[in-house]
């Protein structure tokens, strides 16, 4: 078949494009009663030592910690049990993709997200045996409703981030190895300081998390629901992105001298949880600094109806490769 020279014009550039990352299609999109499929349960302890109890499957739809329409999946914490001291926690889930990623793209359409004081949700990548040897990376993180979101990588020794790079966001910390300063991490903190998490988040009606992971880069953006410039490819869940158009990342962590990302980062799965307190969120000092009343623990153990907010509202989640 003869091909015209316009269309070889535009093959070579998809094709010049896909080998510089921008151009990706879509691997897995998942929805609804979807999530149930892609994801498994994880009724594991806590390994960030929460006041929470993760619950399998099976215990999570009996309790409807859990449920999905056709074009939404619902994740959340039990908001009616008052929680004695012998107690394990309070009831939630903690859910992981059955399939493990390398380079790709991971688009987060949602609509709200967990809130209140002693809370503590996060999205993120990671694989959990032999952590932090294989990398972390959180992309939608935070606790107590305290503002903005941060981004963060966690690894293994030997990873650094220069403080200068192209982004929106500013880090806290550059320092990636997770056995430095009690596992800090290398994090940025979002510009956006009251839409991207929290309450702010929910109040405007959610918006976008994309995370893109490259052999040179890692990047992560946010947009708010009715930001004018998100870009069409992701507010579509559109069948083929180019993540060269989407502007200024809010974190970006390069390969650098300080960092090999390639061999930081291993095949990780998508992680989606709500844990309680911890050692982030239970922190004292953090937890009083935030403004919430009491001591984590007794705040979460008593107060039950705190959390009716305390959900995850998820439209969708697009893996492209």
């Amino acid at each position: 078949m003869k091909i015209s020279s316009s269309r070889t014009l535009v093959l070579a550039s998809l094709v010049g494009s896909a080998l510089a990352g921008g151009i990706y299609t879509l691997d897995e999109c998942v929805r609804g009663e979807g999530f149930y499929d892609s994801f498994n349960f994880e009724n594991i302890t806590d390994p960030t030592h929460g006041r929470v109890t993760y619950v399998n499957r099976t215990t999570a739809e009996r309790l409807n910690l859990t449920y999905a329409t056709s074009d939404t999946f619902i994740l959340r914490a039990d908001d009616t049990t008052v929680l004695g001291v012998n107690d394990t926690g309070r009831n939630s889930v903690r859910i992981r993709s059955n399939r493990r990623h390398r380079e790709h793209v991971v688009v987060f359409d949602i609509q709200h997200m967990p809130e209140g004081c002693g809370t503590w949700p996060a999205i993120w990548e990671t694989k959990e045996v032999g952590w932090p040897a294989g990398g972390e990376i959180d992309i939608l993180e935070g606790a107590n409703d305290v503002v903005p979101n941060q981004s963060t990588l966690h690894t293994g020794h030997n990873c650094s981030m220069p403080n200068n790079t192209l982004q929106s966001g500013t880090f806290a910390t550059t320092n990636c190895d997770a056995s430095v300063a009690y596992n800090v991490g290398c994090g940025v903190k979002y510009a956006q300081d009251n839409s991207s998490f929290g309450p702010g988040f929910n109040s405007i009606g959610g918006g976008w998390y994309a995370m893109e992971r490259t052999l040179h880069y890692i990047k992560v953006w946010f947009w708010e629901r009715h930001d004018p410039c998100v870009p069409l490819d992701v507010s579509s869940g559109a069948w083929i992105i180019d993540t060269d158009g989407w502007g200024t990342p809010a974190a970006n962590f390069p390969n650098n001298t300080e960092c090999d990302i390639q061999s930081h980062f291993k095949g990780n799965n998508i992680i989606i949880n709500l844990t309680f307190c911890g050692d982030w969120a239970g922190n004292p000092a953090l937890y009083n600094a935030s403004g919430c009343p009491l001591d984590c623990v007794t705040y979460v153990n008593n107060n039950p109806t705190a959390f009716t907010n305390a959900y995850f509202e998820i439209s969708s989640m697009n893996v492209y490769k």
